[in-house]
């Protein structure tokens, strides 16, 4: 009896020291793809850059539940911090770890609920993560990132309304920059993130073994 209860513990311990090991990876790696951003001038303002390092904390998310997830979006934000540093005095960062954690924690939750892991959840819970991230993102932008950019560079708010109206002709206030701009940009971005993640998971979920 004894012996089992040890053997239990010692799988529980490699369990937990294998999950802590794919954590501190896939925020790696999530932490170098956050550095390859480049811009999609068709959609929104340079300074709203695509990457793709959701990929991972999602892909962990899905492997390991949505509490792994969020520490994985965690050691991303602090890869980034230490590989490149912050233009934003870290404002920037602290919002991408709020919408990276509102994306990938419902999808995480709705995947794995009820034990139930299936094509279907994983496309509920994805679309379930853009539309919040989406909605987070365009109020934080429109009432604390935009002031906060502006009040760090000196810069009026109606500055940012300018570099939206140069790529959307009809952007002329805070609100239609969220929903002309915000809005296009946040649902591609994230839809892209979740198309790839699809096509990837089941390849990748025999690596972690997260089933």
């Amino acid at each position: 009896m004894s012996e089992q209860v040890v053997k239990n513990g010692n799988a529980v311990e490699r369990g937990r020291t294998r999950t802590i090991v794919q954590i501190a990876m896939l925020g790696a790696i999530a932490g170098v793809l956050m550095n390859l951003e480049f811009p999609l001038p068709f959609l929104a303002p340079s300074f709203y850059q695509l990457d793709f390092s959701e990929i991972p904390v999602l892909v962990g998310s899905f492997a390991m539940g949505p509490v792994a997830g969020v520490l994985t979006e965690l050691v991303k934000i602090l890869v980034h911090l230490v590989t490149k540093g912050t233009m934003t005095a870290g404002v920037g960062d602290v919002a991408n770890f709020i919408f990276g954690c509102t994306y990938v924690v419902p999808a995480g939750i709705i995947y794995r609920m009820h034990g139930k892991k299936s094509r279907k959840h994983a496309v509920a819970g994805m679309a379930v993560g853009i539309i919040l991230t989406t909605v987070a993102a365009c109020f934080m932008n429109v009432f604390v990132l935009l002031p906060a950019y502006g009040k760090a560079f000196g810069m009026p708010v109606s500055a940012f309304v300018e570099m939206g109206s140069a790529v959307h002709s009809a952007v002329n206030g805070l609100f239609s920059f969220a929903l002309l701009i915000l809005v296009p940009f946040n649902l591609f971005k994230y839809t892209l993130t979740s198309v790839i993640v699809f096509i990837v998971y089941k390849r990748i979920r025999v690596v972690l073994k997260g089933d």
